[in-house]
């Protein structure tokens, strides 16, 4: 576990080998989440980098709306 401090001005710094695990970049945006006392960071990435991530998928075998209750 990394920990980091809470500056007098809120902020806070992402270490660097969490930045490049995630390969996170200033200006880049983060959502906030709260689950509780836990504070979640996601990264915003930009529709773009989704084109092609289901190319190939084969939609046989999903369930139609006609199976449905």
């Amino acid at each position: 576990m990394i920990a980091v401090t809470l500056s007098s001005k809120y902020q806070l710094a992402i270490p660097k080998a969490i930045r490049d695990e995630l390969g996170l970049h200033a200006g880049q945006k983060l959502a906030l989440v709260t689950k509780g006392s836990v504070i979640e960071l996601i990264p915003l990435r930009p529709i773009e980098e989704f084109r092609g991530l289901l190319k190939g998928a084969n939609p046989e075998g999903y369930r139609d709306r006609g199976d449905r209750y």
